[in-house]
């Protein structure tokens, strides 16, 4: 018997070897550059993943080994305009890998993880008029500038009562609210209480320090994205990560039990809204209702879900960065302050549309921190495919990041500096290649379904804070590292805030005169029900939290060497 178990093992381990060799020396990828290890093992990028570093793991191995790098064993990603204009285009015959399937946790593909293309089109169909760009401003826009208005104010109110606000925080709170006003038909009114106000287990708990709520959602949202990487890289992980008993780790894996919360509510509120409040989501709640529908009631809450969490996370992301790279040149504020100064107070979005400098920041800082710039795998078809004079293999998966792209010397001189006179014409006028090399919501037909809406929502939150507060500087706390990007699929900063302060002495517009003594100035309203406590004391940072959870349960399995992670993540040139 003893005998007959080692033979086995012996078995097993030839097997592996086997495996093992023939992916180091014998694969048809062993012509692609890279380093040897991602030969032979995709253990590196699984590490990059769970630990939020995966853009600039492969960003780095781009910047030494070229457009075309090997980044697992079957894993090939591709920084080349051309490439990605191919692997991308309308028609392709390049579809998402079964890797996106992973994100469904168990459930129904939604208009996002669908890999069938006729799906997907006809999916995509129910939403497409309702997030055309004539249909959001005739019918959508002034809620959406009522609810940036109210943002604003919320953050104007904090900075004159304590000095300092998250607008991170506040932009989460609008994106969610906007979301749930035109899409179900119902605001969730973060903004008006300042917090979750559909209090349950899984949104609020109290704090028994002090007896109060502390909101959960922003946290929720957080940890949705740092444990998809872990839920898919790391299954194993995972499965034991749903059975501890602690409300981070539920949250973090298991993902699905919250977002079918919050698509649940939001599907009810649509329905019950159906006879007296138009809503985007109304469509694909009519269609699931039809005798002859294959969507079910699974379906319809799937995609309210995801619609909750693509329509919150990315426009706040986005919006914050912007704060911050406008706030850190002083010229830039100034000058941008002035442009939207000078507005007619009755402006809509087509007038914002041709504000050259504000739309060059938009633009910009989509260019650098537009929210998903990660991995965008794609698997190649019958046949096999060149790029870049490599011939990679059919069933090879390929990817594309924008992270990459976006810092390409080629079409962004400087590419790691914000430098809005890319997009202003003149000596800084950008190339057609520039323009159509810039990717932050997609390509093709997969392009994001709410890119009007994000830009809507850009125009008009950048407009009113830069209006409604002048002169404000980032907070001693706000710093380049705090503000970093960590990648869970979207990206956030590694700080989880963005603080913003008063200048010394200089009063806010339109501060201690009313409206009569500013023409943008707005009423602040009631105060949020956020006290000093909050700003005093900023949460952890989660990026440390989830990468400790993701080593402590990963090393039951494979307890790495001291050193070897780090040093896997981060490539060293030879």
């Amino acid at each position: 018997m003893e005998r007959h178990g080692a033979l086995c093992a012996v078995t097993v381990v030839a097997i592996w070897v086997l495996q093992f060799t023939y992916k180091f020396l014998r694969s048809p990828l062993r012509h692609i550059p890279g380093p040897l290890y991602t030969r032979a093992t995709r253990l590196p990028l699984k590490l990059s993943i769970v630990t939020g570093k995966r853009i600039y793991f492969i960003h780095d191995l781009h910047q030494k080994y070229g457009p075309v790098v090997r980044i697992a064993p079957d894993e090939v990603s591709i920084s080349s305009l051309p490439e990605f204009k191919e692997i991308h285009r309308v028609g392709s015959a390049f579809l998402k890998t079964p890797w996106y399937q992973k994100f469904s946790w168990d459930r129904n593909p939604g208009v996002f993880t669908m890999r069938d293309p006729k799906e997907h089109a006809a999916r995509r169909k129910l939403f497409a008029r309702a997030f055309s760009k004539s249909e959001l401003r005739q019918t959508w826009e002034p809620v959406v500038r009522e609810k940036v208005q109210l943002a604003v104010s919320r953050i104007r109110g904090e900075l004159l009562r304590d000095g300092i606000s998250d607008v991170l925080k506040w932009w989460t709170f609008l994106a969610t609210d906007v979301s749930g006003h035109l899409m179900f038909g119902e605001s969730f009114k973060m903004l008006q209480y300042g917090k979750v106000r559909y209090e349950s287990a899984h949104c609020c708990m109290t704090d028994s320090a002090n007896g109060q709520k502390k909101n959960k959602y922003i946290d929720i949202l957080e940890s949705t994205m740092m444990g998809s990487g872990i839920n898919v890289e790391l299954p194993i992980v995972a499965l034991i990560g749903r059975h501890v008993p602690l409300a981070s780790f539920q949250a973090m894996f298991r993902p699905s039990d919250y977002l079918t919360e919050y698509g649940r509510r939001a599907v009810s509120n649509s329905r019950a809204n159906s006879n007296s409040t138009r809503n985007i989501f109304t469509g694909i709640v009519s269609e699931s209702e039809k005798a002859s529908s294959t969507l079910s009631e699974e379906d319809v809450v799937i995609e309210a879900g995801n619609l909750i969490v693509a329509g919150s996370d990315t426009t706040a992301v986005t919006l914050t960065y912007l704060i911050w790279a406008v706030l850190s040149q002083p010229k830039l504020q100034h000058d941008l302050e002035e442009e939207v100064s000078a507005l007619d107070p009755n402006y809509n979005e087509a007038a914002l549309e041709e504000l050259p400098l504000l739309n060059a920041v938009i633009t910009e800082t989509l260019r650098l921190y537009g929210a998903a710039p990660g991995s965008l795998p794609r698997g190649v078809p019958n046949g096999g495919a060149t790029f870049c004079g490599y011939l990679i293999p059919q069933g090879t998966t390929v990817s594309t990041q924008s992270y990459t792209m976006h810092r390409d010397e080629g079409l962004y001189p400087d590419p790691e500096t914000f430098d809005v006179s890319r997009w202003l014409g003149g000596d800084g006028q950008e190339s057609d290649a520039a323009r159509q090399g810039l990717s932050p919501f997609g390509y093709g037909t997969r392009i994001c379904l709410g890119v009007h809406l994000a830009w809507m929502e850009l125009r008009l939150a950048a407009t009113e804070f830069f209006r409604e507060c002048r002169g404000v500087r980032l907070a001693s706390g706000t710093t380049r590292e705090s503000m970093k990007p960590e990648n869970y699929f979207l990206i956030a900063p590694s700080g989880h805030r963005c603080d913003i302060q008063r200048h010394g002495s200089k009063r806010l517009c339109g501060e201690g005169q009313g409206e009569r003594g500013c023409p943008c100035s707005i009423n602040v309203g009631p105060t949020c029900s956020f006290g000093r406590s909050d700003m005093e004391n900023p949460p952890k940072k989660r990026q440390k939290k989830a990468e400790e959870a993701a080593r402590g349960l990963a090393g039951l399995f494979f307890p790495p060497p001291p050193g070897l992670i780090s040093n896997l993540i981060q490539p060293t040139a030879k």
